[in-house]
């Protein structure tokens, strides 16, 4: 997108494409305002101002129009599934049974109605960016500076920025002072970021080390600047997050594809039934209007019309219990999606680590100490592998006094980074408030990017105390002194040698480093108006402080039970190569270390190529993130995405479940995605994998169920005639067993707990059938049982009874079969007779109710009318129970021989 100022306060006449690129990085601050037309002191003048207005739009981001709530509803009909089930109601309704038409026509509301709510929630994500933007803003306009909403803002306004504010568009700095921008939520770097006015040198520079430049929405941790606005609304970088968001689909997850897939089988073969049941019953002369009511009874059956509805009722069970594990989740079907995540890819800053800087290391008196405790709190441990730990006191006395954070209930007030060293010194024994108050600060050079040392002067008696802290290299060159445990000593050429391998084996663990010193002086020699950059000489060097976004202590165990599950982690960050390359290796992820420079010089064939070996993703921009999700998904993986920041935002949506963080997160984030951690602990994320390895496991439960009970009686009502025995069951009986099996005992499988070992296997393939041909084998083989079992009994009562008598037996056999093969169901390989045998209470009391259910359809004579049934006997029941088992018992035969 380009557009055109023409301005027309200054001198001659210039235009300006204002590009989402923002490159303004390369240009000097007086071009970059002369260019735009507008002169520092003064502003844009109202007029200039409103003709920008009206040629650029307000600076707000765009709204996609919401798509309209019937075409929402309307979409949770295009199942394949969903269709047959409307099909199968017609059918149903076709033969007088308007009952089973309305409870399966209720199922297809309940979920159409369940999955627009959660659609239409899902359409706030634009509204959620949109109330980002800083609500104000300080601008020079017609030489005053006056207070503006931040949707009047246009390229070319100058706008002044202080500790705590939002920024308010894109910019370029033309003024700072020990300014200092948090931009971890759209970058992904964990470090404060210092500005400065001098243009930059070099080609690709990351967005993250654009140092001249501010963005929309970071926000103000230090001191004061002013910028010159050089993109507004959706021309920001915010604005091109907006519209990758706004672009990306939502992919139907595997189990939706799955159910899909199911749903064609399952009306081909009832359409095979009824065609071959109508045309072997009129070519044996059987009356047309009974062949077609049993034929239709039979499609109606074989049509599993709970499935929806165990579907439904398992994802939302599983979403309950996921509640519990500090995990809400958006979208149903997205439970089931993290079952066969094959790739997580996570988000470093506040995802795997705490988002919080904190002092690791420290070298003072030339030993090196170890620091524990994460984030702001002052407890911790300071420990010395070769030592007692030495005196503490002249190193982390500059770290409290030269300092402008405060601390208070384990949170910063201030810059991230002082308030870390205030956690230090509280690990250290010291009162920093104590100390504050005895040595009162009387003068200050604060943090200044071009000389990278921040200074104090204090009061201590007659003497006055310099406090330094900044970059090791620009420390040591003002020190001529080092402090040890016998006093200070001169610093010569081999002490600073150490100490500058120190600084390089801290670094090269990832860690930001900063240097301690301090001077002292009599009081009268100290003017405070005078020049104070001529005292910061002679300084003694008291030590360095290695500062990191630490790991969080549960995310290594919680990665390794993602490696044990077949699941590879693959850490994007925005951070430096080195930093996320040491996070990396402390929490086990393997792999190659790329960055966002060497992954824009790989092609998208060469990247697909390479991404099984590539474990982290360093200075990845919001664009190089979603284009890591794209190679993934080509290689045929299911991919999972954690994160909590607006740049997080894009990817969050691309990927198969997106994850957020629920605590830090951005509002962007948790509307993008499909769950959210309520505790932001990565370690959630492997109980909603095993909870959707669970789901998906109930779900397969149910369908080999109500498949092998829907086989069972279509080879029992097809044989039958075969074997000149008459038809096994009415249509009001097949429409019984249909009822009571699709109900509570189907129901009950989808609360099972999961299997032995659900966490020690690999993830499936997205390909993988619900209905595979080895599955299909073994249904058919269980319906071969009750075929023959209910088949056998019925000649059996032909001999033993009359007609009416021979049938009420082959009924309560076969309903007792499904009773008995609901164990079946429960186990596809182990026995099902393993310690979660007696634990699912639900499906014991719902085949309970079928057995009393089905005692009363025999015995009770109001009801066994209907049925066109007889009195049972005990040893009827003896024997129907007998051979119903007998499905169960051969089945745990064939486990046994096979597995032993």
């Amino acid at each position: 997108m380009h557009k055109t100022i023409h301005h027309h306060t200054g001198p001659g006449s210039s235009h300006l494409n204002e590009e989402t690129d923002n490159n303004w990085h390369h240009v000097s601050a007086a071009d970059t305002t002369r260019r735009f037309g507008v002169d520092p002191n003064s502003g844009l003048s109202s007029a200039e101002a409103s003709a920008r207005q009206a040629q650029f739009g307000p600076n707000r981001l765009k709204e996609i129009p919401p798509r309209s709530p019937w075409l929402l509803l309307l979409d949770q009909f295009k199942g394949f599934l969903i269709l047959v089930l409307i099909g199968a109601a017609a059918l149903a309704a076709a033969i007088g049974d308007k009952s089973d038409a309305a409870v399966i026509l209720v199922v297809v509301v309940i979920n159409a109605i369940l999955g627009f709510l959660q659609e239409y929630r899902a359409e706030r994500s634009m509204a959620a960016l949109k109330k980002m933007l800083a609500p104000t803003a300080e601008v020079r306009r017609n030489g005053e500076t006056v207070t503006l909403s931040a949707e009047e803002l246009v390229p070319g306004d100058i706008v002044k920025l202080a500790t705590g504010d939002r920024v308010p568009a894109d910019g370029r700095v033309i003024a700072t002072q020990s300014f200092e921008v948090d931009e971890s939520s759209l970058t992904g770097e964990s470090r404060t970021v210092g500005k400065q006015v001098e243009p930059l040198v070099g080609e690709n520079i990351p967005l993250a080390e654009r140092a001249n430049l501010f963005f929309m929405n970071t926000t103000v941790t230090r001191g004061r600047a002013e910028m010159v606005v050089t993109a507004t609304g959706m021309n920001t970088q915010l604005g091109l997050l907006a519209g990758m968001l706004g672009n990306a689909e939502t992919a139907p997850t595997p189990l939706q594809n799955q159910l899909d897939s199911l749903g064609r089988r399952l009306a081909a073969i009832a359409g095979t039934v009824v065609a071959f049941m109508l045309l072997a019953g009129l070519l044996r002369g059987e009356p047309w209007v009974q062949m077609v009511m049993t034929a239709i009874a039979l499609a109606v059956a074989a049509i599993p019309e709970g499935l929806p509805a165990v579907v439904t009722v398992t994802l939302a069970l599983g979403l309950q219990r996921m509640v519990r594990h500090k995990a809400i989740v958006k979208r149903l079907a997205a439970v089931e999606t993290l079952g066969c995540t094959s790739v997580i890819c996570t988000d470093k800053t506040g995802t795997l680590t705490v988002n919080q800087m904190t002092v690791r290391q420290i070298y003072t008196s030339g030993r090196h100490l170890t620091v524990s405790g994460e984030g702001y709190e002052t407890e911790g441990k300071i420990s010395c592998n070769d030592g007692p730990v030495p005196d503490l006191t002249p190193l982390v006395e500059p770290l409290a006094l030269c300092n402008d954070a405060q601390l208070q209930d384990g949170k910063v007030i201030g810059d991230p980074m002082e308030g870390a060293l205030l956690a230090l010194v509280g690990k250290a024994g010291m009162d920093w408030r104590a100390e504050s108050r005895h040595r009162p600060r009387i003068a200050e050079i604060p943090f200044d990017p071009a000389h990278k040392y921040q200074v104090s002067f204090h009061h201590d008696g007659d003497r006055v105390q310099v406090m330094v802290k900044g970059a090791p290299e620009v420390v040591l060159d003002r020190c001529s002194t080092v402090f040890d445990e016998t006093g200070n000593r001169a610093l010569d050429a081999k002490q600073r040698a150490v100490i500058e391998n120190a600084n390089e084996v801290m670094a090269a663990r990832g860690l930001r480093v900063l240097a301690a010193a301090r001077a002292d002086f009599p009081a009268r020699d100290f003017v405070p108006n005078g020049d104070l950059p001529a005292f910061i000489k002679d300084l003694t060097f008291t030590g360095l402080v290695g500062l990191m976004d630490p790991p969080r202590p549960e995310a290594f165990a919680a990665i390794a039970s993602c490696h044990q599950a077949g699941i590879s982690i693959k850490m994007i960050t925005g951070d430096q190569k080195t930093t996320a390359a040491t996070i990396a290796g402390e929490l086990g992820i393997k792999g190659m270390v790329v960055t966002g420079a060497e992954l824009d010089g790989m092609t998208d064939p060469q990247l697909e190529g390479a991404i099984n070996e590539i474990g982290v993703f360093a200075r990845a921009t919001p664009e190089q993130k979603v284009r890591i999700l794209r190679a993934l998904k080509a290689r045929g993986h299911v991919t999972a995405m954690t994160g909590d920041g607006v740049n997080d935002a894009p990817a969050l949506k691309t990927a198969d479940i997106g994850v957020a963080m629920g605590v830090t997160g951005t509002d962007v984030a948790r509307e993008a995605a499909s769950m959210v951690l309520t505790d932001d602990n990565f370690a959630t994320i492997v109980h909603a994998v095993e909870e959707g390895r669970t789901i998906y496991d109930n779900i397969v439960k149910f369908v080999r169920f109500q498949l092998s009970t829907n086989i069972g009686a279509i080879l029992t009502v097809l044989v039958a005639p075969f074997l000149g025995l008459p038809l096994p069951f009415t249509p009001i009986q097949l429409l019984w067993v249909n009822i009571i099996m699709d109900g509570p005992p189907a129901m009950s499988l989808g609360v099972d707990p999961p299997q032995p070992g659900i966490m020690s296997t690999p993830p499936r393939k997205t390909d993988q059938k619900i209905l595979t041909l080895r599955r299909l084998g073994k249904l058919g083989g269980y319906g071969f049982i009750m075929m023959a079992g209910t088949l056998g009994v019925l000649w059996w009562g032909l001999q033993n009874g009359s007609a009416v008598y021979a049938q009420t037996m082959a009924f309560t056999t076969f309903v007792l079969f499904q009773v008995f093969n609901a164990f079946n169901a429960r186990a596809d390989r182990g026995s099902t007779f393993n310690a979660n045998f007696f634990r699912n209470r639900v499906l014991w009391l719902a085949l309970a109710a079928v057995v009393i259910l089905q005692v009363i359809a025999i015995q009770w004579a109001p009801i066994k009318g209907l049925f066109d049934i007889v009195d049972l006997s005990i040893m009827d029941w003896l024997l129907a129970t007998v051979v119903a088992s007998s499905v169960l018992l051969i089945e745990e035969m064939r486990k046994y021989v096979f597995h032993r």
